[in-house]
């Protein structure tokens, strides 16, 4: 076999070494003080660059290991993630950091900013801009959100994030209640009227005190009214006039929601 000519070798030889250099990603911060890369980190979230401060977060977390800095980089980490609708990764970081620094000062804010994720990600804040009915989405993340919450109430009732984390609860629960009464709505809507009855059942034993509960009332009413059930129906038809006696479902229906039922905010 004849060798290759010499100036084909170079060529390859030369191609070898630039795709080796172009696959070797250069550390610009391989000289930099840990103060230097925070300072940086902090540059970029100010600036709303969340994803190019999540890097150099994480240079910081490796470099300053064992120290509060260290800790801090974790918490602004999951900032950056929440920031840049990054939930799950917010999340995972949050519950690395309490694993691993379970009587961190910051405990209250990471469980406060963990709530935030899945109260913002799945329940929407600002979701009435498009007047959205907040409850018709996926229940998990709410309840996610609450235990989150919940557990910053209990354990730090102090903390200056409790007071909006109780309002946020509040808001979560009455979230939930309504989805049930979404559901038994839909329900009686479509002839399901025993189906119908159950959630609203659910909507009434599991939340206490909340708006949705008026509704629930109605459709248990008009169910057990569909199906024949009178004394079941009066029964519920005494609980709606002396809990309601000026029900605006026993006078006009159903009716579409045309502003949000919650004003938190």
């Amino acid at each position: 076999m004849l060798p290759a000519p010499l100036p084909l070798v170079s060529a390859l030889l030369l191609a070898a070494l630039l795709a080796a250099c172009s696959s070797t990603t250069e550390d610009r911060t391989a000289g930099w003080s840990t103060e230097r890369i925070r300072a940086e980190a902090q540059d970029e979230m100010s600036s709303g660059a969340y994803d190019k401060a999540v890097p150099l977060l994480e240079k910081l977390e490796g470099r300053a290991a064992g120290t509060p800095l260290a800790q801090q980089a974790q918490i602004d980490k999951a900032y950056a993630h929440y920031k840049s609708g990054e939930k799950a990764q917010a999340v995972a970081t949050l519950d690395r950091f309490m694993k691993l620094h379970p009587v961190s000062p910051a405990l209250d804010y990471a469980l406060y900013l963990k709530g935030l994720a899945n109260f913002n990600d799945n329940l929407g804040l600002f979701s009435f801009i498009s007047r959205e009915d907040l409850s018709e989405r996926d229940q998990q993340a709410a309840k996610d959100s609450f235990e989150a919450f919940r557990e910053l109430a209990n354990r730090f009732p102090q903390s200056r994030y409790a007071q909006d984390a109780r309002q946020r609860m509040t808001y979560i629960v009455n979230s939930l209640a309504q989805y049930e009464v979404h559901v038994a709505r839909y329900y009686y809507l479509h002839g399901a009227y025993v189906a119908a009855i159950g959630r609203a059942h659910l909507a009434l034993s599991d939340y206490q005190g909340v708006p949705a509960q008026e509704e629930a009332l109605y459709i248990l009413i008009q169910s057990y009214d569909a199906l024949g059930m009178t004394a079941l129906r009066d029964d519920a038809r005494r609980v709606m006039d002396k809990s309601y006696p000026q029900s605006s479902f026993m006078s006009g229906g159903f009716k579409r929601r045309q502003e949000p039922w919650w004003k938190i905010w």
